[in-house]
This record gives C-alpha cells, structure tokens and sequence, in this order.
C-alpha cells in the first residue's frame, strides 16, 4: 500500500499548484460531463489534508466518489483517510463485520484514487476555478 500512497502523492503534486496553503479551493472539468473539487482543508509543515470529491451534476451524492486525503510531506505520501462521509478507515477489519466493509477496504480505496487521478492526468484536467 505504502507504493500507492507514493504514486498517489505524486500524481496530486502534478494536479496542484499549491497544496501547502489552507482554505485554497480548485474546481477541475474534464470534458463536458465530469467535474471534481479538491480543496486544501488543513496545512501545516508536514501533512496537508485534502477533500476531493466529484461534483458532476445530475447525479445523486452516493454515485459521486467523496474522499479526505492526508499529504505526508515529509514521506512524500497520501494516504485516503475518509471515503464516501463513513469515518476514519482502520488498516483492516475483521469479516464478517457490522459494517459489512472489506478486510482491505483502505488499500481498495487507495486503489481506487490511485485510479481516479491517473485517469484525471491522462485527460488533461484544466482548472476552471480557484478560490
């Protein structure tokens, strides 16, 4: 997982500009049909914290992936921390579980963006907005 985290911190190096000031906002569009935020919520001089979440309209909330994203700085890595508004994400679970979440759930996650900003990279996402 921790070879992800590292592609992961990189690939969002290359998306932002600025990732180490706080309360900056970006909004992407890649074509006509999909658009996605990625706000600086928390920085400090070793981790920022990130919420990224697709904002395409016209779909419902539980179709739209919605993540917090802890930058390491110092160990270059960027580790999912919250998925879809559930709660922190434990290393493992135990299964079956009342949740019912997968025993690498967090490493499936990190997949998962690992994925999302490589398709994001390889589509040319312009910044349509910052604040």
């Amino acid at each position: 997982m921790q070879a992800v985290c590292e592609v992961n911190y990189a690939h969002i190096l290359r998306i932002l500009p600025d990732c180490d000031t706080e309360d900056l906002s970006y909004r992407f569009s890649i074509g006509k049909h999909l658009a996605y935020e990625i706000k600086i919520v928390e920085s400090s001089r070793y981790t920022s914290s990130l919420s990224i979440k697709q904002t395409t309209k016209d779909m419902p909330d539980y179709l739209t992936p919605s993540m917090t994203v802890r930058l390491y700085h110092d160990a270059r890595l960027a580790e999912v921390i919250n998925s879809q508004n559930t709660g922190a994400l434990e290393p493992s679970y135990e299964y079956p579980n009342l949740k019912m979440r997968q025993r690498n759930e967090k490493q499936m996650v990190n997949i998962f963006l690992a994925e999302w900003l490589d398709f994001c990279l390889k589509h040319t996402p312009r910044v349509t907005s910052e604040a």
